[in-house]
């Protein structure tokens, strides 16, 4: 064989060798493969996963009014602690505002509201979808009494018990959907789940923070304002981290939609925050800061949203850490069964 033409060769005995040549550099010969990479494709050009089929923006929408609500919630009831009337009333009308509006988007995003209804028949404790909406049903009930005591001056006392219900449930509110997410066989959420309950939650203290710095006077929105400063710089934190733990997932924030969204988001963020800081006693400084930092929050939502679509229509996502984790586990499994060196001939 060694003889022979290569041209009079068989078809796949040419092709093998032609595919490998002497490796240059470091002094050492050996053989490289000079077939192309693989490229991740699938059959017919589809996904390999099924991306959901949830709507945008409603989803989007509900991620963010959901943080809104809660946080806003939260911030109310320790403005009605410590004196603030103005913040209490912003916070209490905006859990209300955020938690009816989200129901609203939610009821969209199932096509018919008596879906909505068939999910509070069963209490599903596995289920993040189940759990969500038995912490979205009484909260939104709470935050509306609370709301409409504080409008109408009616029940106050009715008003301040129901608000500090509509608070305890607040935070769950504002990350059970980073579970729900998380949950999914999309990668880019998945391998997140670490992360995203963490980047929701401090993106739901920035919407309510903006809220607050929006509708209430500069006399009482000092809370307002520390809660937004954090809630920004724990985001902004927790996204750099995110993107550098996901590695190859990472690439669908780094370009098309979501970068776009990802971007103006940290831009809305690092303005809004800088401004609540040296404007919070300028009324219309603290209004503007306010709705750039519920700006930001929004947008997050947006491109985190945006960011697992791509990732499900990506095949490369599927596959690249499927066969890493085959690899960890053929060398975990190599490495166990390995019997010890024998001290003996």
């Amino acid at each position: 064989m060694s003889d022979a033409n290569p041209a009079e060769m068989p078809e796949r005995a040419r092709i093998d060798h032609d595919a490998v040549k002497p490796r240059r550099g470091g002094g050492k010969r050996g053989e490289q493969l000079q077939v192309p990479e693989a490229e991740f494709r699938s059959y017919y050009g589809r996904p390999i996963i099924k991306a959901p089929v949830w709507k945008n923006p409603d989803v989007p929408l509900y991620l963010f009014l959901g943080g809104l609500a809660g946080s806003s919630s939260v911030l109310a009831a320790m403005a009605g602690v410590t004196g603030r009337p103005t913040l209490r009333r912003a916070g209490r009308i905006g859990a209300a505002a955020g938690a009816l509006g989200g129901t609203v988007f939610l009821v969209h995003d199932l096509h018919r509201p008596r879906r909505f209804l068939h999910m509070l028949r069963v209490f599903k404790p596995t289920s993040p979808l189940s759990v969500g909406t038995w912490i979205l049903s009484p909260f939104a009930t709470f935050a509306a009494a609370t709301a409409a005591t504080e409008v109408t001056g009616w029940f106050r006392r009715t008003g301040d018990v129901t608000g500090v219900a509509a608070a305890a449930l607040g935070p769950a509110l504002a990350t059970y959907t980073a579970v729900l997410f998380s949950n999914t066989a999309v990668p880019t959420w998945h391998e997140a789940h670490r992360h995203l309950p963490v980047l929701f939650g401090s993106s739901a203290a920035v919407a309510g923070g903006g809220f607050g710095l929006v509708f209430a006077s500069v006399r009482d929105n000092e809370p307002a304002q520390r809660l937004a400063i954090a809630g920004a710089c724990t985001e902004l934190a927790i996204e750099k981290k995110m993107e550098h733990d996901l590695g190859l997932l990472a690439d669908v924030y780094e370009k098309g939609r979501a970068r776009t969204l990802m971007t103006a988001s940290k831009t809305c963020l690092v303005a809004g925050a800088l401004g609540a800081l040296v404007g919070r006693r300028r009324r219309w400084s603290a209004a503007l800061s306010g709705l750039a930092l519920m700006a930001g929050s929004a947008l997050t939502r947006f491109g985190v949203f945006d960011a697992g679509i791509a990732s499900a229509n990506d095949p490369a996502h599927i596959v690249v850490p499927q066969r890493e984790r085959i690899a960890r586990r053929q060398a975990s499994t190599q490495t166990s069964t390995t019997p010890p060196d024998r001290a003996f001939a």
